[in-house]
């Protein structure tokens, strides 16, 4: 990993995913209201105190949650979303 400062948030997000019963956006942006929904299932979350992103790819039914990409708040700007 390119950014190994943001591991210990990347884990303790994991560990909050791990256990959420998400059955669509909506109960993503109950607990996390900064996180950007896009289409595709595609969910942006703000890490560690908004210095990085962390681009998802979210299956419902299947109740999986795949990190796509992780970039701090400048690379995150050149991404094509």
């Amino acid at each position: 990993m390119n950014h190994a400062d943001v591991r210990g948030a990347i884990a303790a997000w994991r560990v909050e995913v791990e256990d959420a019963e998400w059955r669509s956006p909506a109960d993503i942006k109950a607990r996390y209201p900064s996180a950007s929904i896009l289409s595709d299932n595609r969910v942006i979350f703000n890490i560690k105190g908004n210095n990085y992103r962390l681009e998802t790819k979210v299956n419902y039914d299947a109740k999986l949650v795949l990190i796509t990409r992780v970039g701090t708040h400048a690379e995150y700007t050149k991404w094509t979303l």
